[in-house]
């Protein structure tokens, strides 16, 4: 089911299946709207996932600024060089609405240490709309500290809107 462009949405970019099964059992906790938030196609690397970006998904971020992206690949160790690598690839426009997350290492190594994706993803949707850190505070997800922050700050509202209303 695809997310409705005229009401406030995040797209989700993954780097492989594993990822985007972790987005699948985020979307699958039941506080998720889960109609305001797509998961879009495997993109097959995470440097793809910058090229996809660029190549078919900028010029929709620029003319509807309801939409937020978040890109989601493995660090495979590399935390703050892939990060800013891929910030270089987000022109300044739209930036404050594109989000990059990921495993530090990969998240296989993430399902080994905490479970299934579905687990893991539903985990991190509560720690999303409580606020806490119980699963972004692991060793393996805790380098996206600054993203989160950000991401808690826009994306909340709109999956998670009877939470963000009290």
């Amino acid at each position: 089911m695809s997310a409705n462009r005229y009401q406030a949405h995040v797209l989700v970019l993954p780097e492989d299946d594993a990822n985007r099964d972790l987005v699948i059992g985020f979307r699958s906790d039941a506080s998720v709207e889960f109609r305001r938030i797509q998961v879009e196609d495997v993109a097959g690397g995470w440097r793809r996932v910058l090229e996809l970006f660029q190549s078919d998904y900028l010029d929709g971020m620029r003319a509807n600024a309801l939409r937020c992206m978040v890109l989601l690949f493995d660090f495979e160790g590399y935390p703050e060089e892939r990060v800013d690598l891929a910030k270089a690839h987000i022109p300044d426009d739209v930036k404050e609405r594109v989000f990059i997350l990921g495993a530090l290492t990969t998240p296989e190594e993430l399902k080994a240490r905490l479970g299934s994706y579905e687990t893991i993803g539903k985990a991190a949707a509560k720690d999303c709309r409580d606020g806490t850190d119980t699963t972004w505070g692991h060793a393996l997800l805790k380098h996206n500290a600054n993203e989160l922050d950000r991401l808690r700050q826009q994306v909340r509202p709109i999956l998670f809107p009877s939470v963000s209303s009290r």
